[in-house]
């Protein structure tokens, strides 16, 4: 049984880019049609996670293949942002997800309270900004899965994922990330011998997925940036003025990956190098009211 764990439509919203958000949407994509190319492209399972929003996944639930998901925009302790993929909520839980979302602890002992399953999303990437090391005890202490697998993040930032999920022995999941139609359902979570949705995630919890498809690449991600932006001007035609700083795209896509490349490597090497050499996950005090060390 197959499932894009991670995918956007029209329900993201607006762009979090300065200036661009006033003109530009995340997606362009509406979430009947987003079903149709997952299921096209073999997926069993369809759900969304769009950012804070569960109105794209709502949109499908009279398909009996779909479930509700969202990618939660997350405060953590130290300041910085993270994106957790929370999948197989409910519209009531929604809700009180985004009450909580920027108090980590409450939003943890909710999620884990009514064992709703969630993931660390590209965890060595900086597309939300800045990390501290105190974040990735957070990770290693109270995260059930991490993303090994985002079909818009390079081979290398996947690579380390997946080595970092190993060695803390949580559940790997993988999603395309994808923003475009020409993206989505190109890479996914696997669960052989899964029948339902039930039987999909108690494999899941139990470690019994895979990650499959793509990864990300410089093509990739300028294609489906040039995609968006022909969409943006399909929407409103003014928009067409700001046709020049297309040709900024493909000189933007490779700073973006420089930059990436720069942060995946840099906490790679801090957070593995020193896990080996303590052969334990990082430790958080007692004191910060979540409990010891599972």
């Amino acid at each position: 049984m197959k499932c894009d764990l991670h995918v956007h439509s029209w329900y993201s919203g607006p762009c979090d880019t300065p200036f661009l958000n006033r003109f530009c949407r995340e997606s362009y994509v509406d979430p009947e049609t987003l079903r149709d190319v997952l299921r096209g492209r073999g997926m069993n399972l369809v759900t969304i996670t769009d950012h804070d929003s569960i109105n794209g996944a709502l949109a499908l639930r009279r398909h009996a293949d779909s479930f509700l998901s969202e990618e939660v925009t997350c405060r953590m302790p130290s300041g910085t942002t993270i994106h957790m993929g929370v999948y197989d909520l409910s519209e009531h839980q929604h809700y009180h997800i985004q009450q909580r979302r920027n108090d980590l602890v409450a939003l943890l002992m909710y999620l884990t309270e009514r064992r709703i399953f969630f993931s660390i999303n590209h965890v060595f990437s900086g597309l939300t900004g800045r990390r501290e090391r105190e974040d990735f005890a957070w990770f290693a202490q109270y995260f059930p899965a991490i993303e090994t697998r985002n079909g818009q993040m390079l081979e290398g930032q996947n690579f380390h994922a997946e080595k970092l999920a190993r060695l803390w022995r949580r559940v790997e999941v993988g999603g395309s990330d994808a923003h475009t139609q020409s993206s989505s359902g190109k890479t996914y979570t696997e669960v052989p011998g899964a029948a339902s949705k039930e039987e999909f995630f108690a494999r899941l919890w139990a470690g019994r997925g895979r990650v499959a498809g793509e990864v990300g690449g410089y093509i990739k991600l300028t294609h489906d940036l040039l995609l968006i932006a022909r969409e943006a001007v399909r929407e409103n035609s003014w928009n067409a003025i700001l046709g020049p700083l297309a040709l900024a795209i493909p000189v933007a896509t490779l700073l973006n990956y420089a930059r990436e490349i720069v942060f995946g490597y840099r906490w790679a090497g801090r957070v593995i190098g020193e896990q080996r050499q303590r052969h334990r996950p990082f430790r958080i005090g007692a004191e910060q009211g979540l409990g010891e060390e599972a």
